[in-house]
């Protein structure tokens, strides 16, 4: 029996997922002033965390203050459900460190329920949606019981959901995250629009019971003494209520894999989606890594009010019996309760190229795309992904110019930029390799580098710009008057200098060019420089690291300026590659598939070669 349809309503935009994408893309549009809706198969699980409770880590720490800089909601939520906090890599230079926090995972999902909640201009509607369609300039959106939503643009933010498949050993059967409904009528109703989708895989550990765990076994991971926020307007740093620990698999692990590694779906060919070469399984660990004697993981809490507890580094799509028999391997889990089994997930998405740099698709006006759907993993992929759909499409309908974040600005810019311009053949992981202006890129400064951009937009309150415009003048007063500082010899000065293993004054320095020094720092100097003013820690920070790496940063922007010369050389989008002459045929096709915009993106295409890029450069001159 046929089900009956009706008109539900109208709006600006629509966004079908509530996950960390669909969130950030629904408040932002709402933000800007559009009428918005976000559907959610259960109101349960909007901003769930299926995998890791956890929120930032190595380059993802990075998008998360990017996201809070330019209006989003997922630094705060962070902040305020953080159970521990630590800033990684501390170890090495600046443009490295990363803020990584446990959070709570049930807390997490409650916060930002209730913020899409309180929301003005944003409805909330639990249903499946099983069929999307254009007609007439306009999208509409079809529920399993029949509504019909009317939508000016519509963002897909379905994660792990379209097509979604669970994996435990020979037992596979349709499902989302977390044993949750599949979307997979949807997922049919895309492959009719024409969309190019394929199928990723992705993991998760088991959760198992906290007092099935022999602590006494265990290394402790406690959090830092002196916490950081990942927003910039959390005024008290989040406080550490719980300790993490460590601890490591060993050759008896790696017999029961090896024994059973026929069960594996990865391995007996079962699964047919690509996992994310940077986030392996045990199992795939222990093949691809044969030589090691063992591999560390991580026994992590998912909240305050559970026994719930995460083992970071274990995914796995074993049957279950072998997951069992594995972990009992390890000591501190020799009598271990899984509460939770390990599982593999795969799902449909698109191909990325199929987007242009605003993450609207371009053969399907009107239609964007946020997170997993677009070949990325993690949260904060996913989050940075729904913030910039959200804004452009808000944008769009607006009639204003759209957001188009570069590589230069943001981690937000290399990631999209890298989705759309080079595409992914695994899900796509942020890492602070990706970028070629990581000195630049750091997560200290990511408000002067798109603050500005957030209050332009109205995504930034006034109150918060005018603190963040105070403190960026007190960075630069400090600056300017550290440089012209001098610092005279003393017995005390150069006993520190000596002690440090750098050489004592015997004349006046100037203090910027003794921060300079390897071994020194702006703190260090402190009992030496006696006009220093207070300073909250976030500016110090900042101009201790401006100071000491003065020449590396110059030399940064000078590549920065040569790139936003070739972004400025625009290319039209029905640009026929064939007509040019000199184009070599691989050239042609890409440059035809992805269409670049500017000189820059297409540069950075594979298959293009300098010598091509000098082709364009002529054929654009004529």
């Amino acid at each position: 029996m046929a089900i009956k349809s009706y008109d539900a309503g109208s709006y600006d935009i629509a966004v079908i997922g509530a996950g960390h994408a669909g969130i950030e893309a629904a408040l932002a549009g709402a933000r800007l002033g559009c009428s918005t809706i976000i559907f959610t198969v259960s109101l349960d699980w909007i901003g769930n965390m299926p995998c890791n409770p956890s929120i930032g880590g190595t380059a993802k720490g990075h998008l998360v203050r990017e996201l809070d800089a330019l209006g989003g909601e997922m630094g705060k939520a962070a902040d305020k459900n953080s159970l521990q906090s630590r800033m990684l890599n501390l170890g090495k230079g600046p443009a490295v460190h990363s803020l990584r926090a446990q959070v709570d995972r049930r807390a997490y999902s409650g916060y930002m329920k209730h913020a899409v909640e309180l929301q003005q201009g944003l409805d909330v509607k639990q249903c499946e949606i099983v069929d999307i369609c254009k007609k007439d300039g306009l999208w509409y959106c079809t529920t399993a019981l029949g509504a019909v939503f009317e939508a000016k643009a519509v963002i897909l933010a379905t994660g792990t959901f379209l097509g979604g498949r669970i994996y435990v050993g020979e037992i596979n059967y349709s499902a989302g995250p977390d044993g949750s409904f599949p979307a997979n009528a949807l997922s049919e109703s895309l492959k009719k629009l024409g969309l190019p989708l394929r199928r990723f895989k992705t993991g998760t550990p088991a959760r198992v019971a906290r007092d099935s765990i022999d602590f006494s076994q265990l290394e402790v991971q406690p959090g830092d003494e002196k916490t950081v926020p990942f927003s910039f307007s959390t005024a008290v740093p989040p406080e550490n209520k719980v300790v993490c620990h460590i601890a490591y698999t060993n050759d008896d692990t790696k017999r029961v894999i090896l024994e059973n590694i026929d069960r594996s779906p990865l391995y007996s060919g079962v699964i047919e989606g690509i996992g994310p070469r940077y986030c392996p399984s045990i199992e795939d660990k222990i093949v691809r890594f044969s030589d090691k004697k063992r591999h560390q993981f991580f026994i992590e809490p998912c909240g305050e009010n559970t026994e719930e507890m995460y083992l970071q580094g274990l995914s796995s799509s074993l049957p279950e019996e072998v997951q069992i028999k594995l972990y009992k391997t390890i000591p501190c889990l020799r009598n271990v309760k899984i509460m939770r089994n390990a599982y593999a997930i795969e799902y449909d998405c698109i191909d990325p190229l199929a987007m242009r740099a605003t993450l609207e698709m371009k053969d399907f006006e009107g239609l964007y795309g946020a997170g997993q759907f677009n070949g990325s993993s993690g949260y904060e992929e996913a989050a940075a992904q729904g913030l910039v759909a959200g804004i452009n499409a808000a944008l769009k309908i607006q009639g204003k110019p759209p957001l188009i974040l570069s590589r230069a600005s943001s981690y937000i810019g290399t990631l999209i930029d890298d989705l759309v311009t080079k595409g992914c053949m695994d899900p796509y992981r942020m890492m602070t390799s990706r970028s070629e202006y990581r000195l630049l890129l750091r997560q200290d400064n990511a408000d002067e580098r798109l603050m500005p951009t957030g209050y332009k937009l109205g995504l930034i309150s006034e109150e918060q710009y005018a603190e963040f415009l105070r403190k960026k003048e007190l960075k630069e007063s400090e600056i300017e008057r550290v440089k012209n500082t001098f610092i005279a010899p003393g017995a005390d000065l150069n006993c520190m200098l000596e002690e440090k293993g750098t050489a004592p004054l015997t004349t006046g320095m100037r203090l910027s060019d003794l921060i300079k020094r390897p071994q020194l720092s702006y703190e260090m100097l402190a009992p030496f420089d006696t006009q220093r003013p207070p300073l909250p820690e976030s500016v110090k920070e900042k101009v201790e690291i401006e100071i000491k790496y003065e020449g590396y940063i110059t030399r940064q922007l000078a590549q920065v300026n040569e790139m936003l010369r070739l972004e400025g050389k625009l290319i039209p989008e029905d640009t026929d590659y064939k007509s040019i002459k000199g184009l070599r045929l691989e050239a042609v096709e890409k440059l035809a598939k992805i269409r670049p915009a500017n000189i820059a993106q297409a540069s950075r295409i594979s298959g293009v070669s300098p010598a091509d890029v000098s082709v364009l450069l002529i054929y654009l001159a004529k």
